[in-house]
């Protein structure tokens, strides 16, 4: 069964967002572009293994894509977690073309698609982190200790990949393609046959996890060295993207095209949500919208669908859910 459904995974969406916030002069934005475009890659790869995940009994497995859960100042975001009685697996998709080399002496991945070779971080490293990272939180929450396993799957049909070093024959079994991943599950189900968490721990730790999952908000700002003063504030256009619309007939107008819109601060809101916070005051909405009147923000604001708490100056604006923000 499908917890939590596979959509545009939230790192993105924010890096979408400081595309649209950052001039295009910005020293960083062909190296932001670059990471936006392999991400981007990524997530179709991993969509692309959609037609296998079908194919897994939906009473054994509780499944959860595009996992985002905080580690500290840093962020672990798990491509896709499937979660049984008897084990827990991780999926870490790789969709890149050409020859893929795991060192594992080295502990290096090397990329060769023509004449060109190019070296990416350490993808079992990353899922050995990803590892880890479940079984303390599973430790933290006292849960039964399940076995927690990874595997790295290679969902371009096109790639090839080869495991050199001493230490192939552990990282072996641990990597494959997309056509062969439902195998590699059947093998772990032959190896982790006895039931460890009961009914009621997978439904406590399916909630413990969607709870946990949150936007990475200011993980690319920090990762880029972007300062909050660098991004351009204001609401686009929906027309022409033109930065920034007025205040007009009680509508937002686009200077550029000439064009109105009712609701055009929505997008801009969740760029701030994105980026910034999932929370927003009147006065913070006033200053990234460009507008001096606190009743005109207020009425916008009241205008969403969004949560608030506090009372006066010391109220604040949420969304119910991430899915506000895609």
């Amino acid at each position: 069964m499908i917890v939590k459904e596979r959509t545009i995974p939230l790192k993105i969406l924010i890096l979408s967002a400081i595309l649209r916030r950052i001039p295009l002069s910005h020293a960083r934005y062909q190296q932001i572009s670059d990471e936006l475009g392999r991400r981007q890659a990524g997530y179709e790869g991993e969509q692309s293994l959609d037609f296998y995940y079908r194919e897994l009994p939906k009473q054994k497995y509780l499944i959860f894509h595009d996992l985002n859960l905080p580690d500290g100042d840093y962020n672990s975001q798990i491509d896709t977690l499937l979660l049984t009685g008897e084990f827990i697996l991780i999926i870490d998709v790789k969709n890149m073309a050409g020859k893929l080399i795991f060192d594992t002496e080295n502990e290096q991945f090397i990329q060769i698609k023509g004449e060109e070779e190019k070296g990416y971080s350490y993808p079992i490293a990353q899922a050995e982190r990803h590892q880890e990272y479940i079984k303390k939180l599973m430790a933290v929450n006292h849960f039964p200790p399940v076995p927690v396993v990874y595997l790295v799957v290679i969902s371009n049909s096109y790639a090839s990949y080869v495991i050199t070093g001493k230490n192939s024959y552990k990282v072996k079994p641990k990597v494959c393609k997309g056509d062969v991943m439902l195998k590699r599950i059947q093998d772990l189900e032959g190896i982790y046959t006895t039931p460890i968490l009961p009914a009621k721990d997978l439904r406590k730790l399916s909630r413990l996890l969607l709870k946990m999952n949150t936007p990475p908000t200011g993980y690319f700002l920090q990762k880029f060295g972007i300062k909050r003063s660098d991004l351009l504030t204001g609401v686009h256009c929906p027309y022409c993207k033109y930065l920034t619309m007025i205040r007009k007939k009680q509508k937002w107008f686009c200077p550029k095209c000439q064009q109105y819109s009712k609701d055009a601060h929505l997008d801009a809101l969740k760029d701030y949500f994105l980026l910034f916070d999932m929370k927003i005051t009147n006065r913070e909405f006033r200053k990234f919208m460009r507008i001096d009147s606190i009743d005109l923000a207020g009425r916008l604001l009241r205008s969403t669908n969004l949560l608030f708490s506090g009372t006066k100056k010391n109220r604040f604006y949420y969304p119910a859910n991430i899915q506000w923000c895609i």
